[in-house]
């Protein structure tokens, strides 16, 4: 699949035409193509951008002797109780960020950080769970490893049967 507008748009279609309805969230990694077609499709859905996407964008402006500091602030902005208060602390990690002579990181974050804090305006005890979509992109990387290793498969139930039995294992632990 492209990640191009026409691409997302066929894909929304097709998920609204399978019964998919009452969406208020899509969680993404800010592809224009998505972006572009997120209102058409689903008006009422609210756009978070993936936190773990976010802060690998500001890691690119960032040298790597000043990684492990410039992660812990980002983190701390993520870990507020309120969307005001995030806010307020991504504020102040802009300045510390162009006090260590990180302007480019700075100007990214100051860019960025408002789709990353969508996931504050549902109850907290989902927001960990909201905040990114690395969850289910790990999970699909396993899947595509563990159906690689096995290489042929006889027929494609069993290809299903063991994706399936991966997610029951998955979903029974979490």
């Amino acid at each position: 699949m492209k990640e191009d507008r026409e691409s997302w748009r066929s894909f929304f279609v097709w998920l609204k035409e399978r019964g998919l309805t009452g969406v208020r969230l899509i969680i993404g990694d800010k592809n224009l193509g998505m972006l572009e077609t997120i209102p058409e499709v689903f008006p009422d859905a609210r756009y978070q951008r993936c936190t773990v996407h976010f802060y690998r964008n500001i890691f690119s402006a960032t040298s790597r002797n000043k990684m492990k500091a410039v992660a812990m602030m980002l983190k701390a902005i993520h870990a507020q109780e309120s969307k005001e208060a995030a806010r307020e602390k991504a504020r102040q990690v802009a300045e510390k960020l162009k006090e260590m002579k990180l302007s480019s990181a700075a100007k990214k974050l100051q860019d960025g950080i408002e789709e990353t804090l969508t996931c504050m305006d549902f109850p907290t005890q989902y927001w960990t769970r909201i905040r990114t979509n690395h969850t289910i992109e790990r999970l699909n990387r396993e899947m595509k490893h563990r159906t690689k290793a096995i290489g042929a498969f006889p027929d494609g139930q069993s290809a299903l049967m063991l994706v399936c039995a991966r997610l029951r294992h998955v979903a029974g632990t979490q």
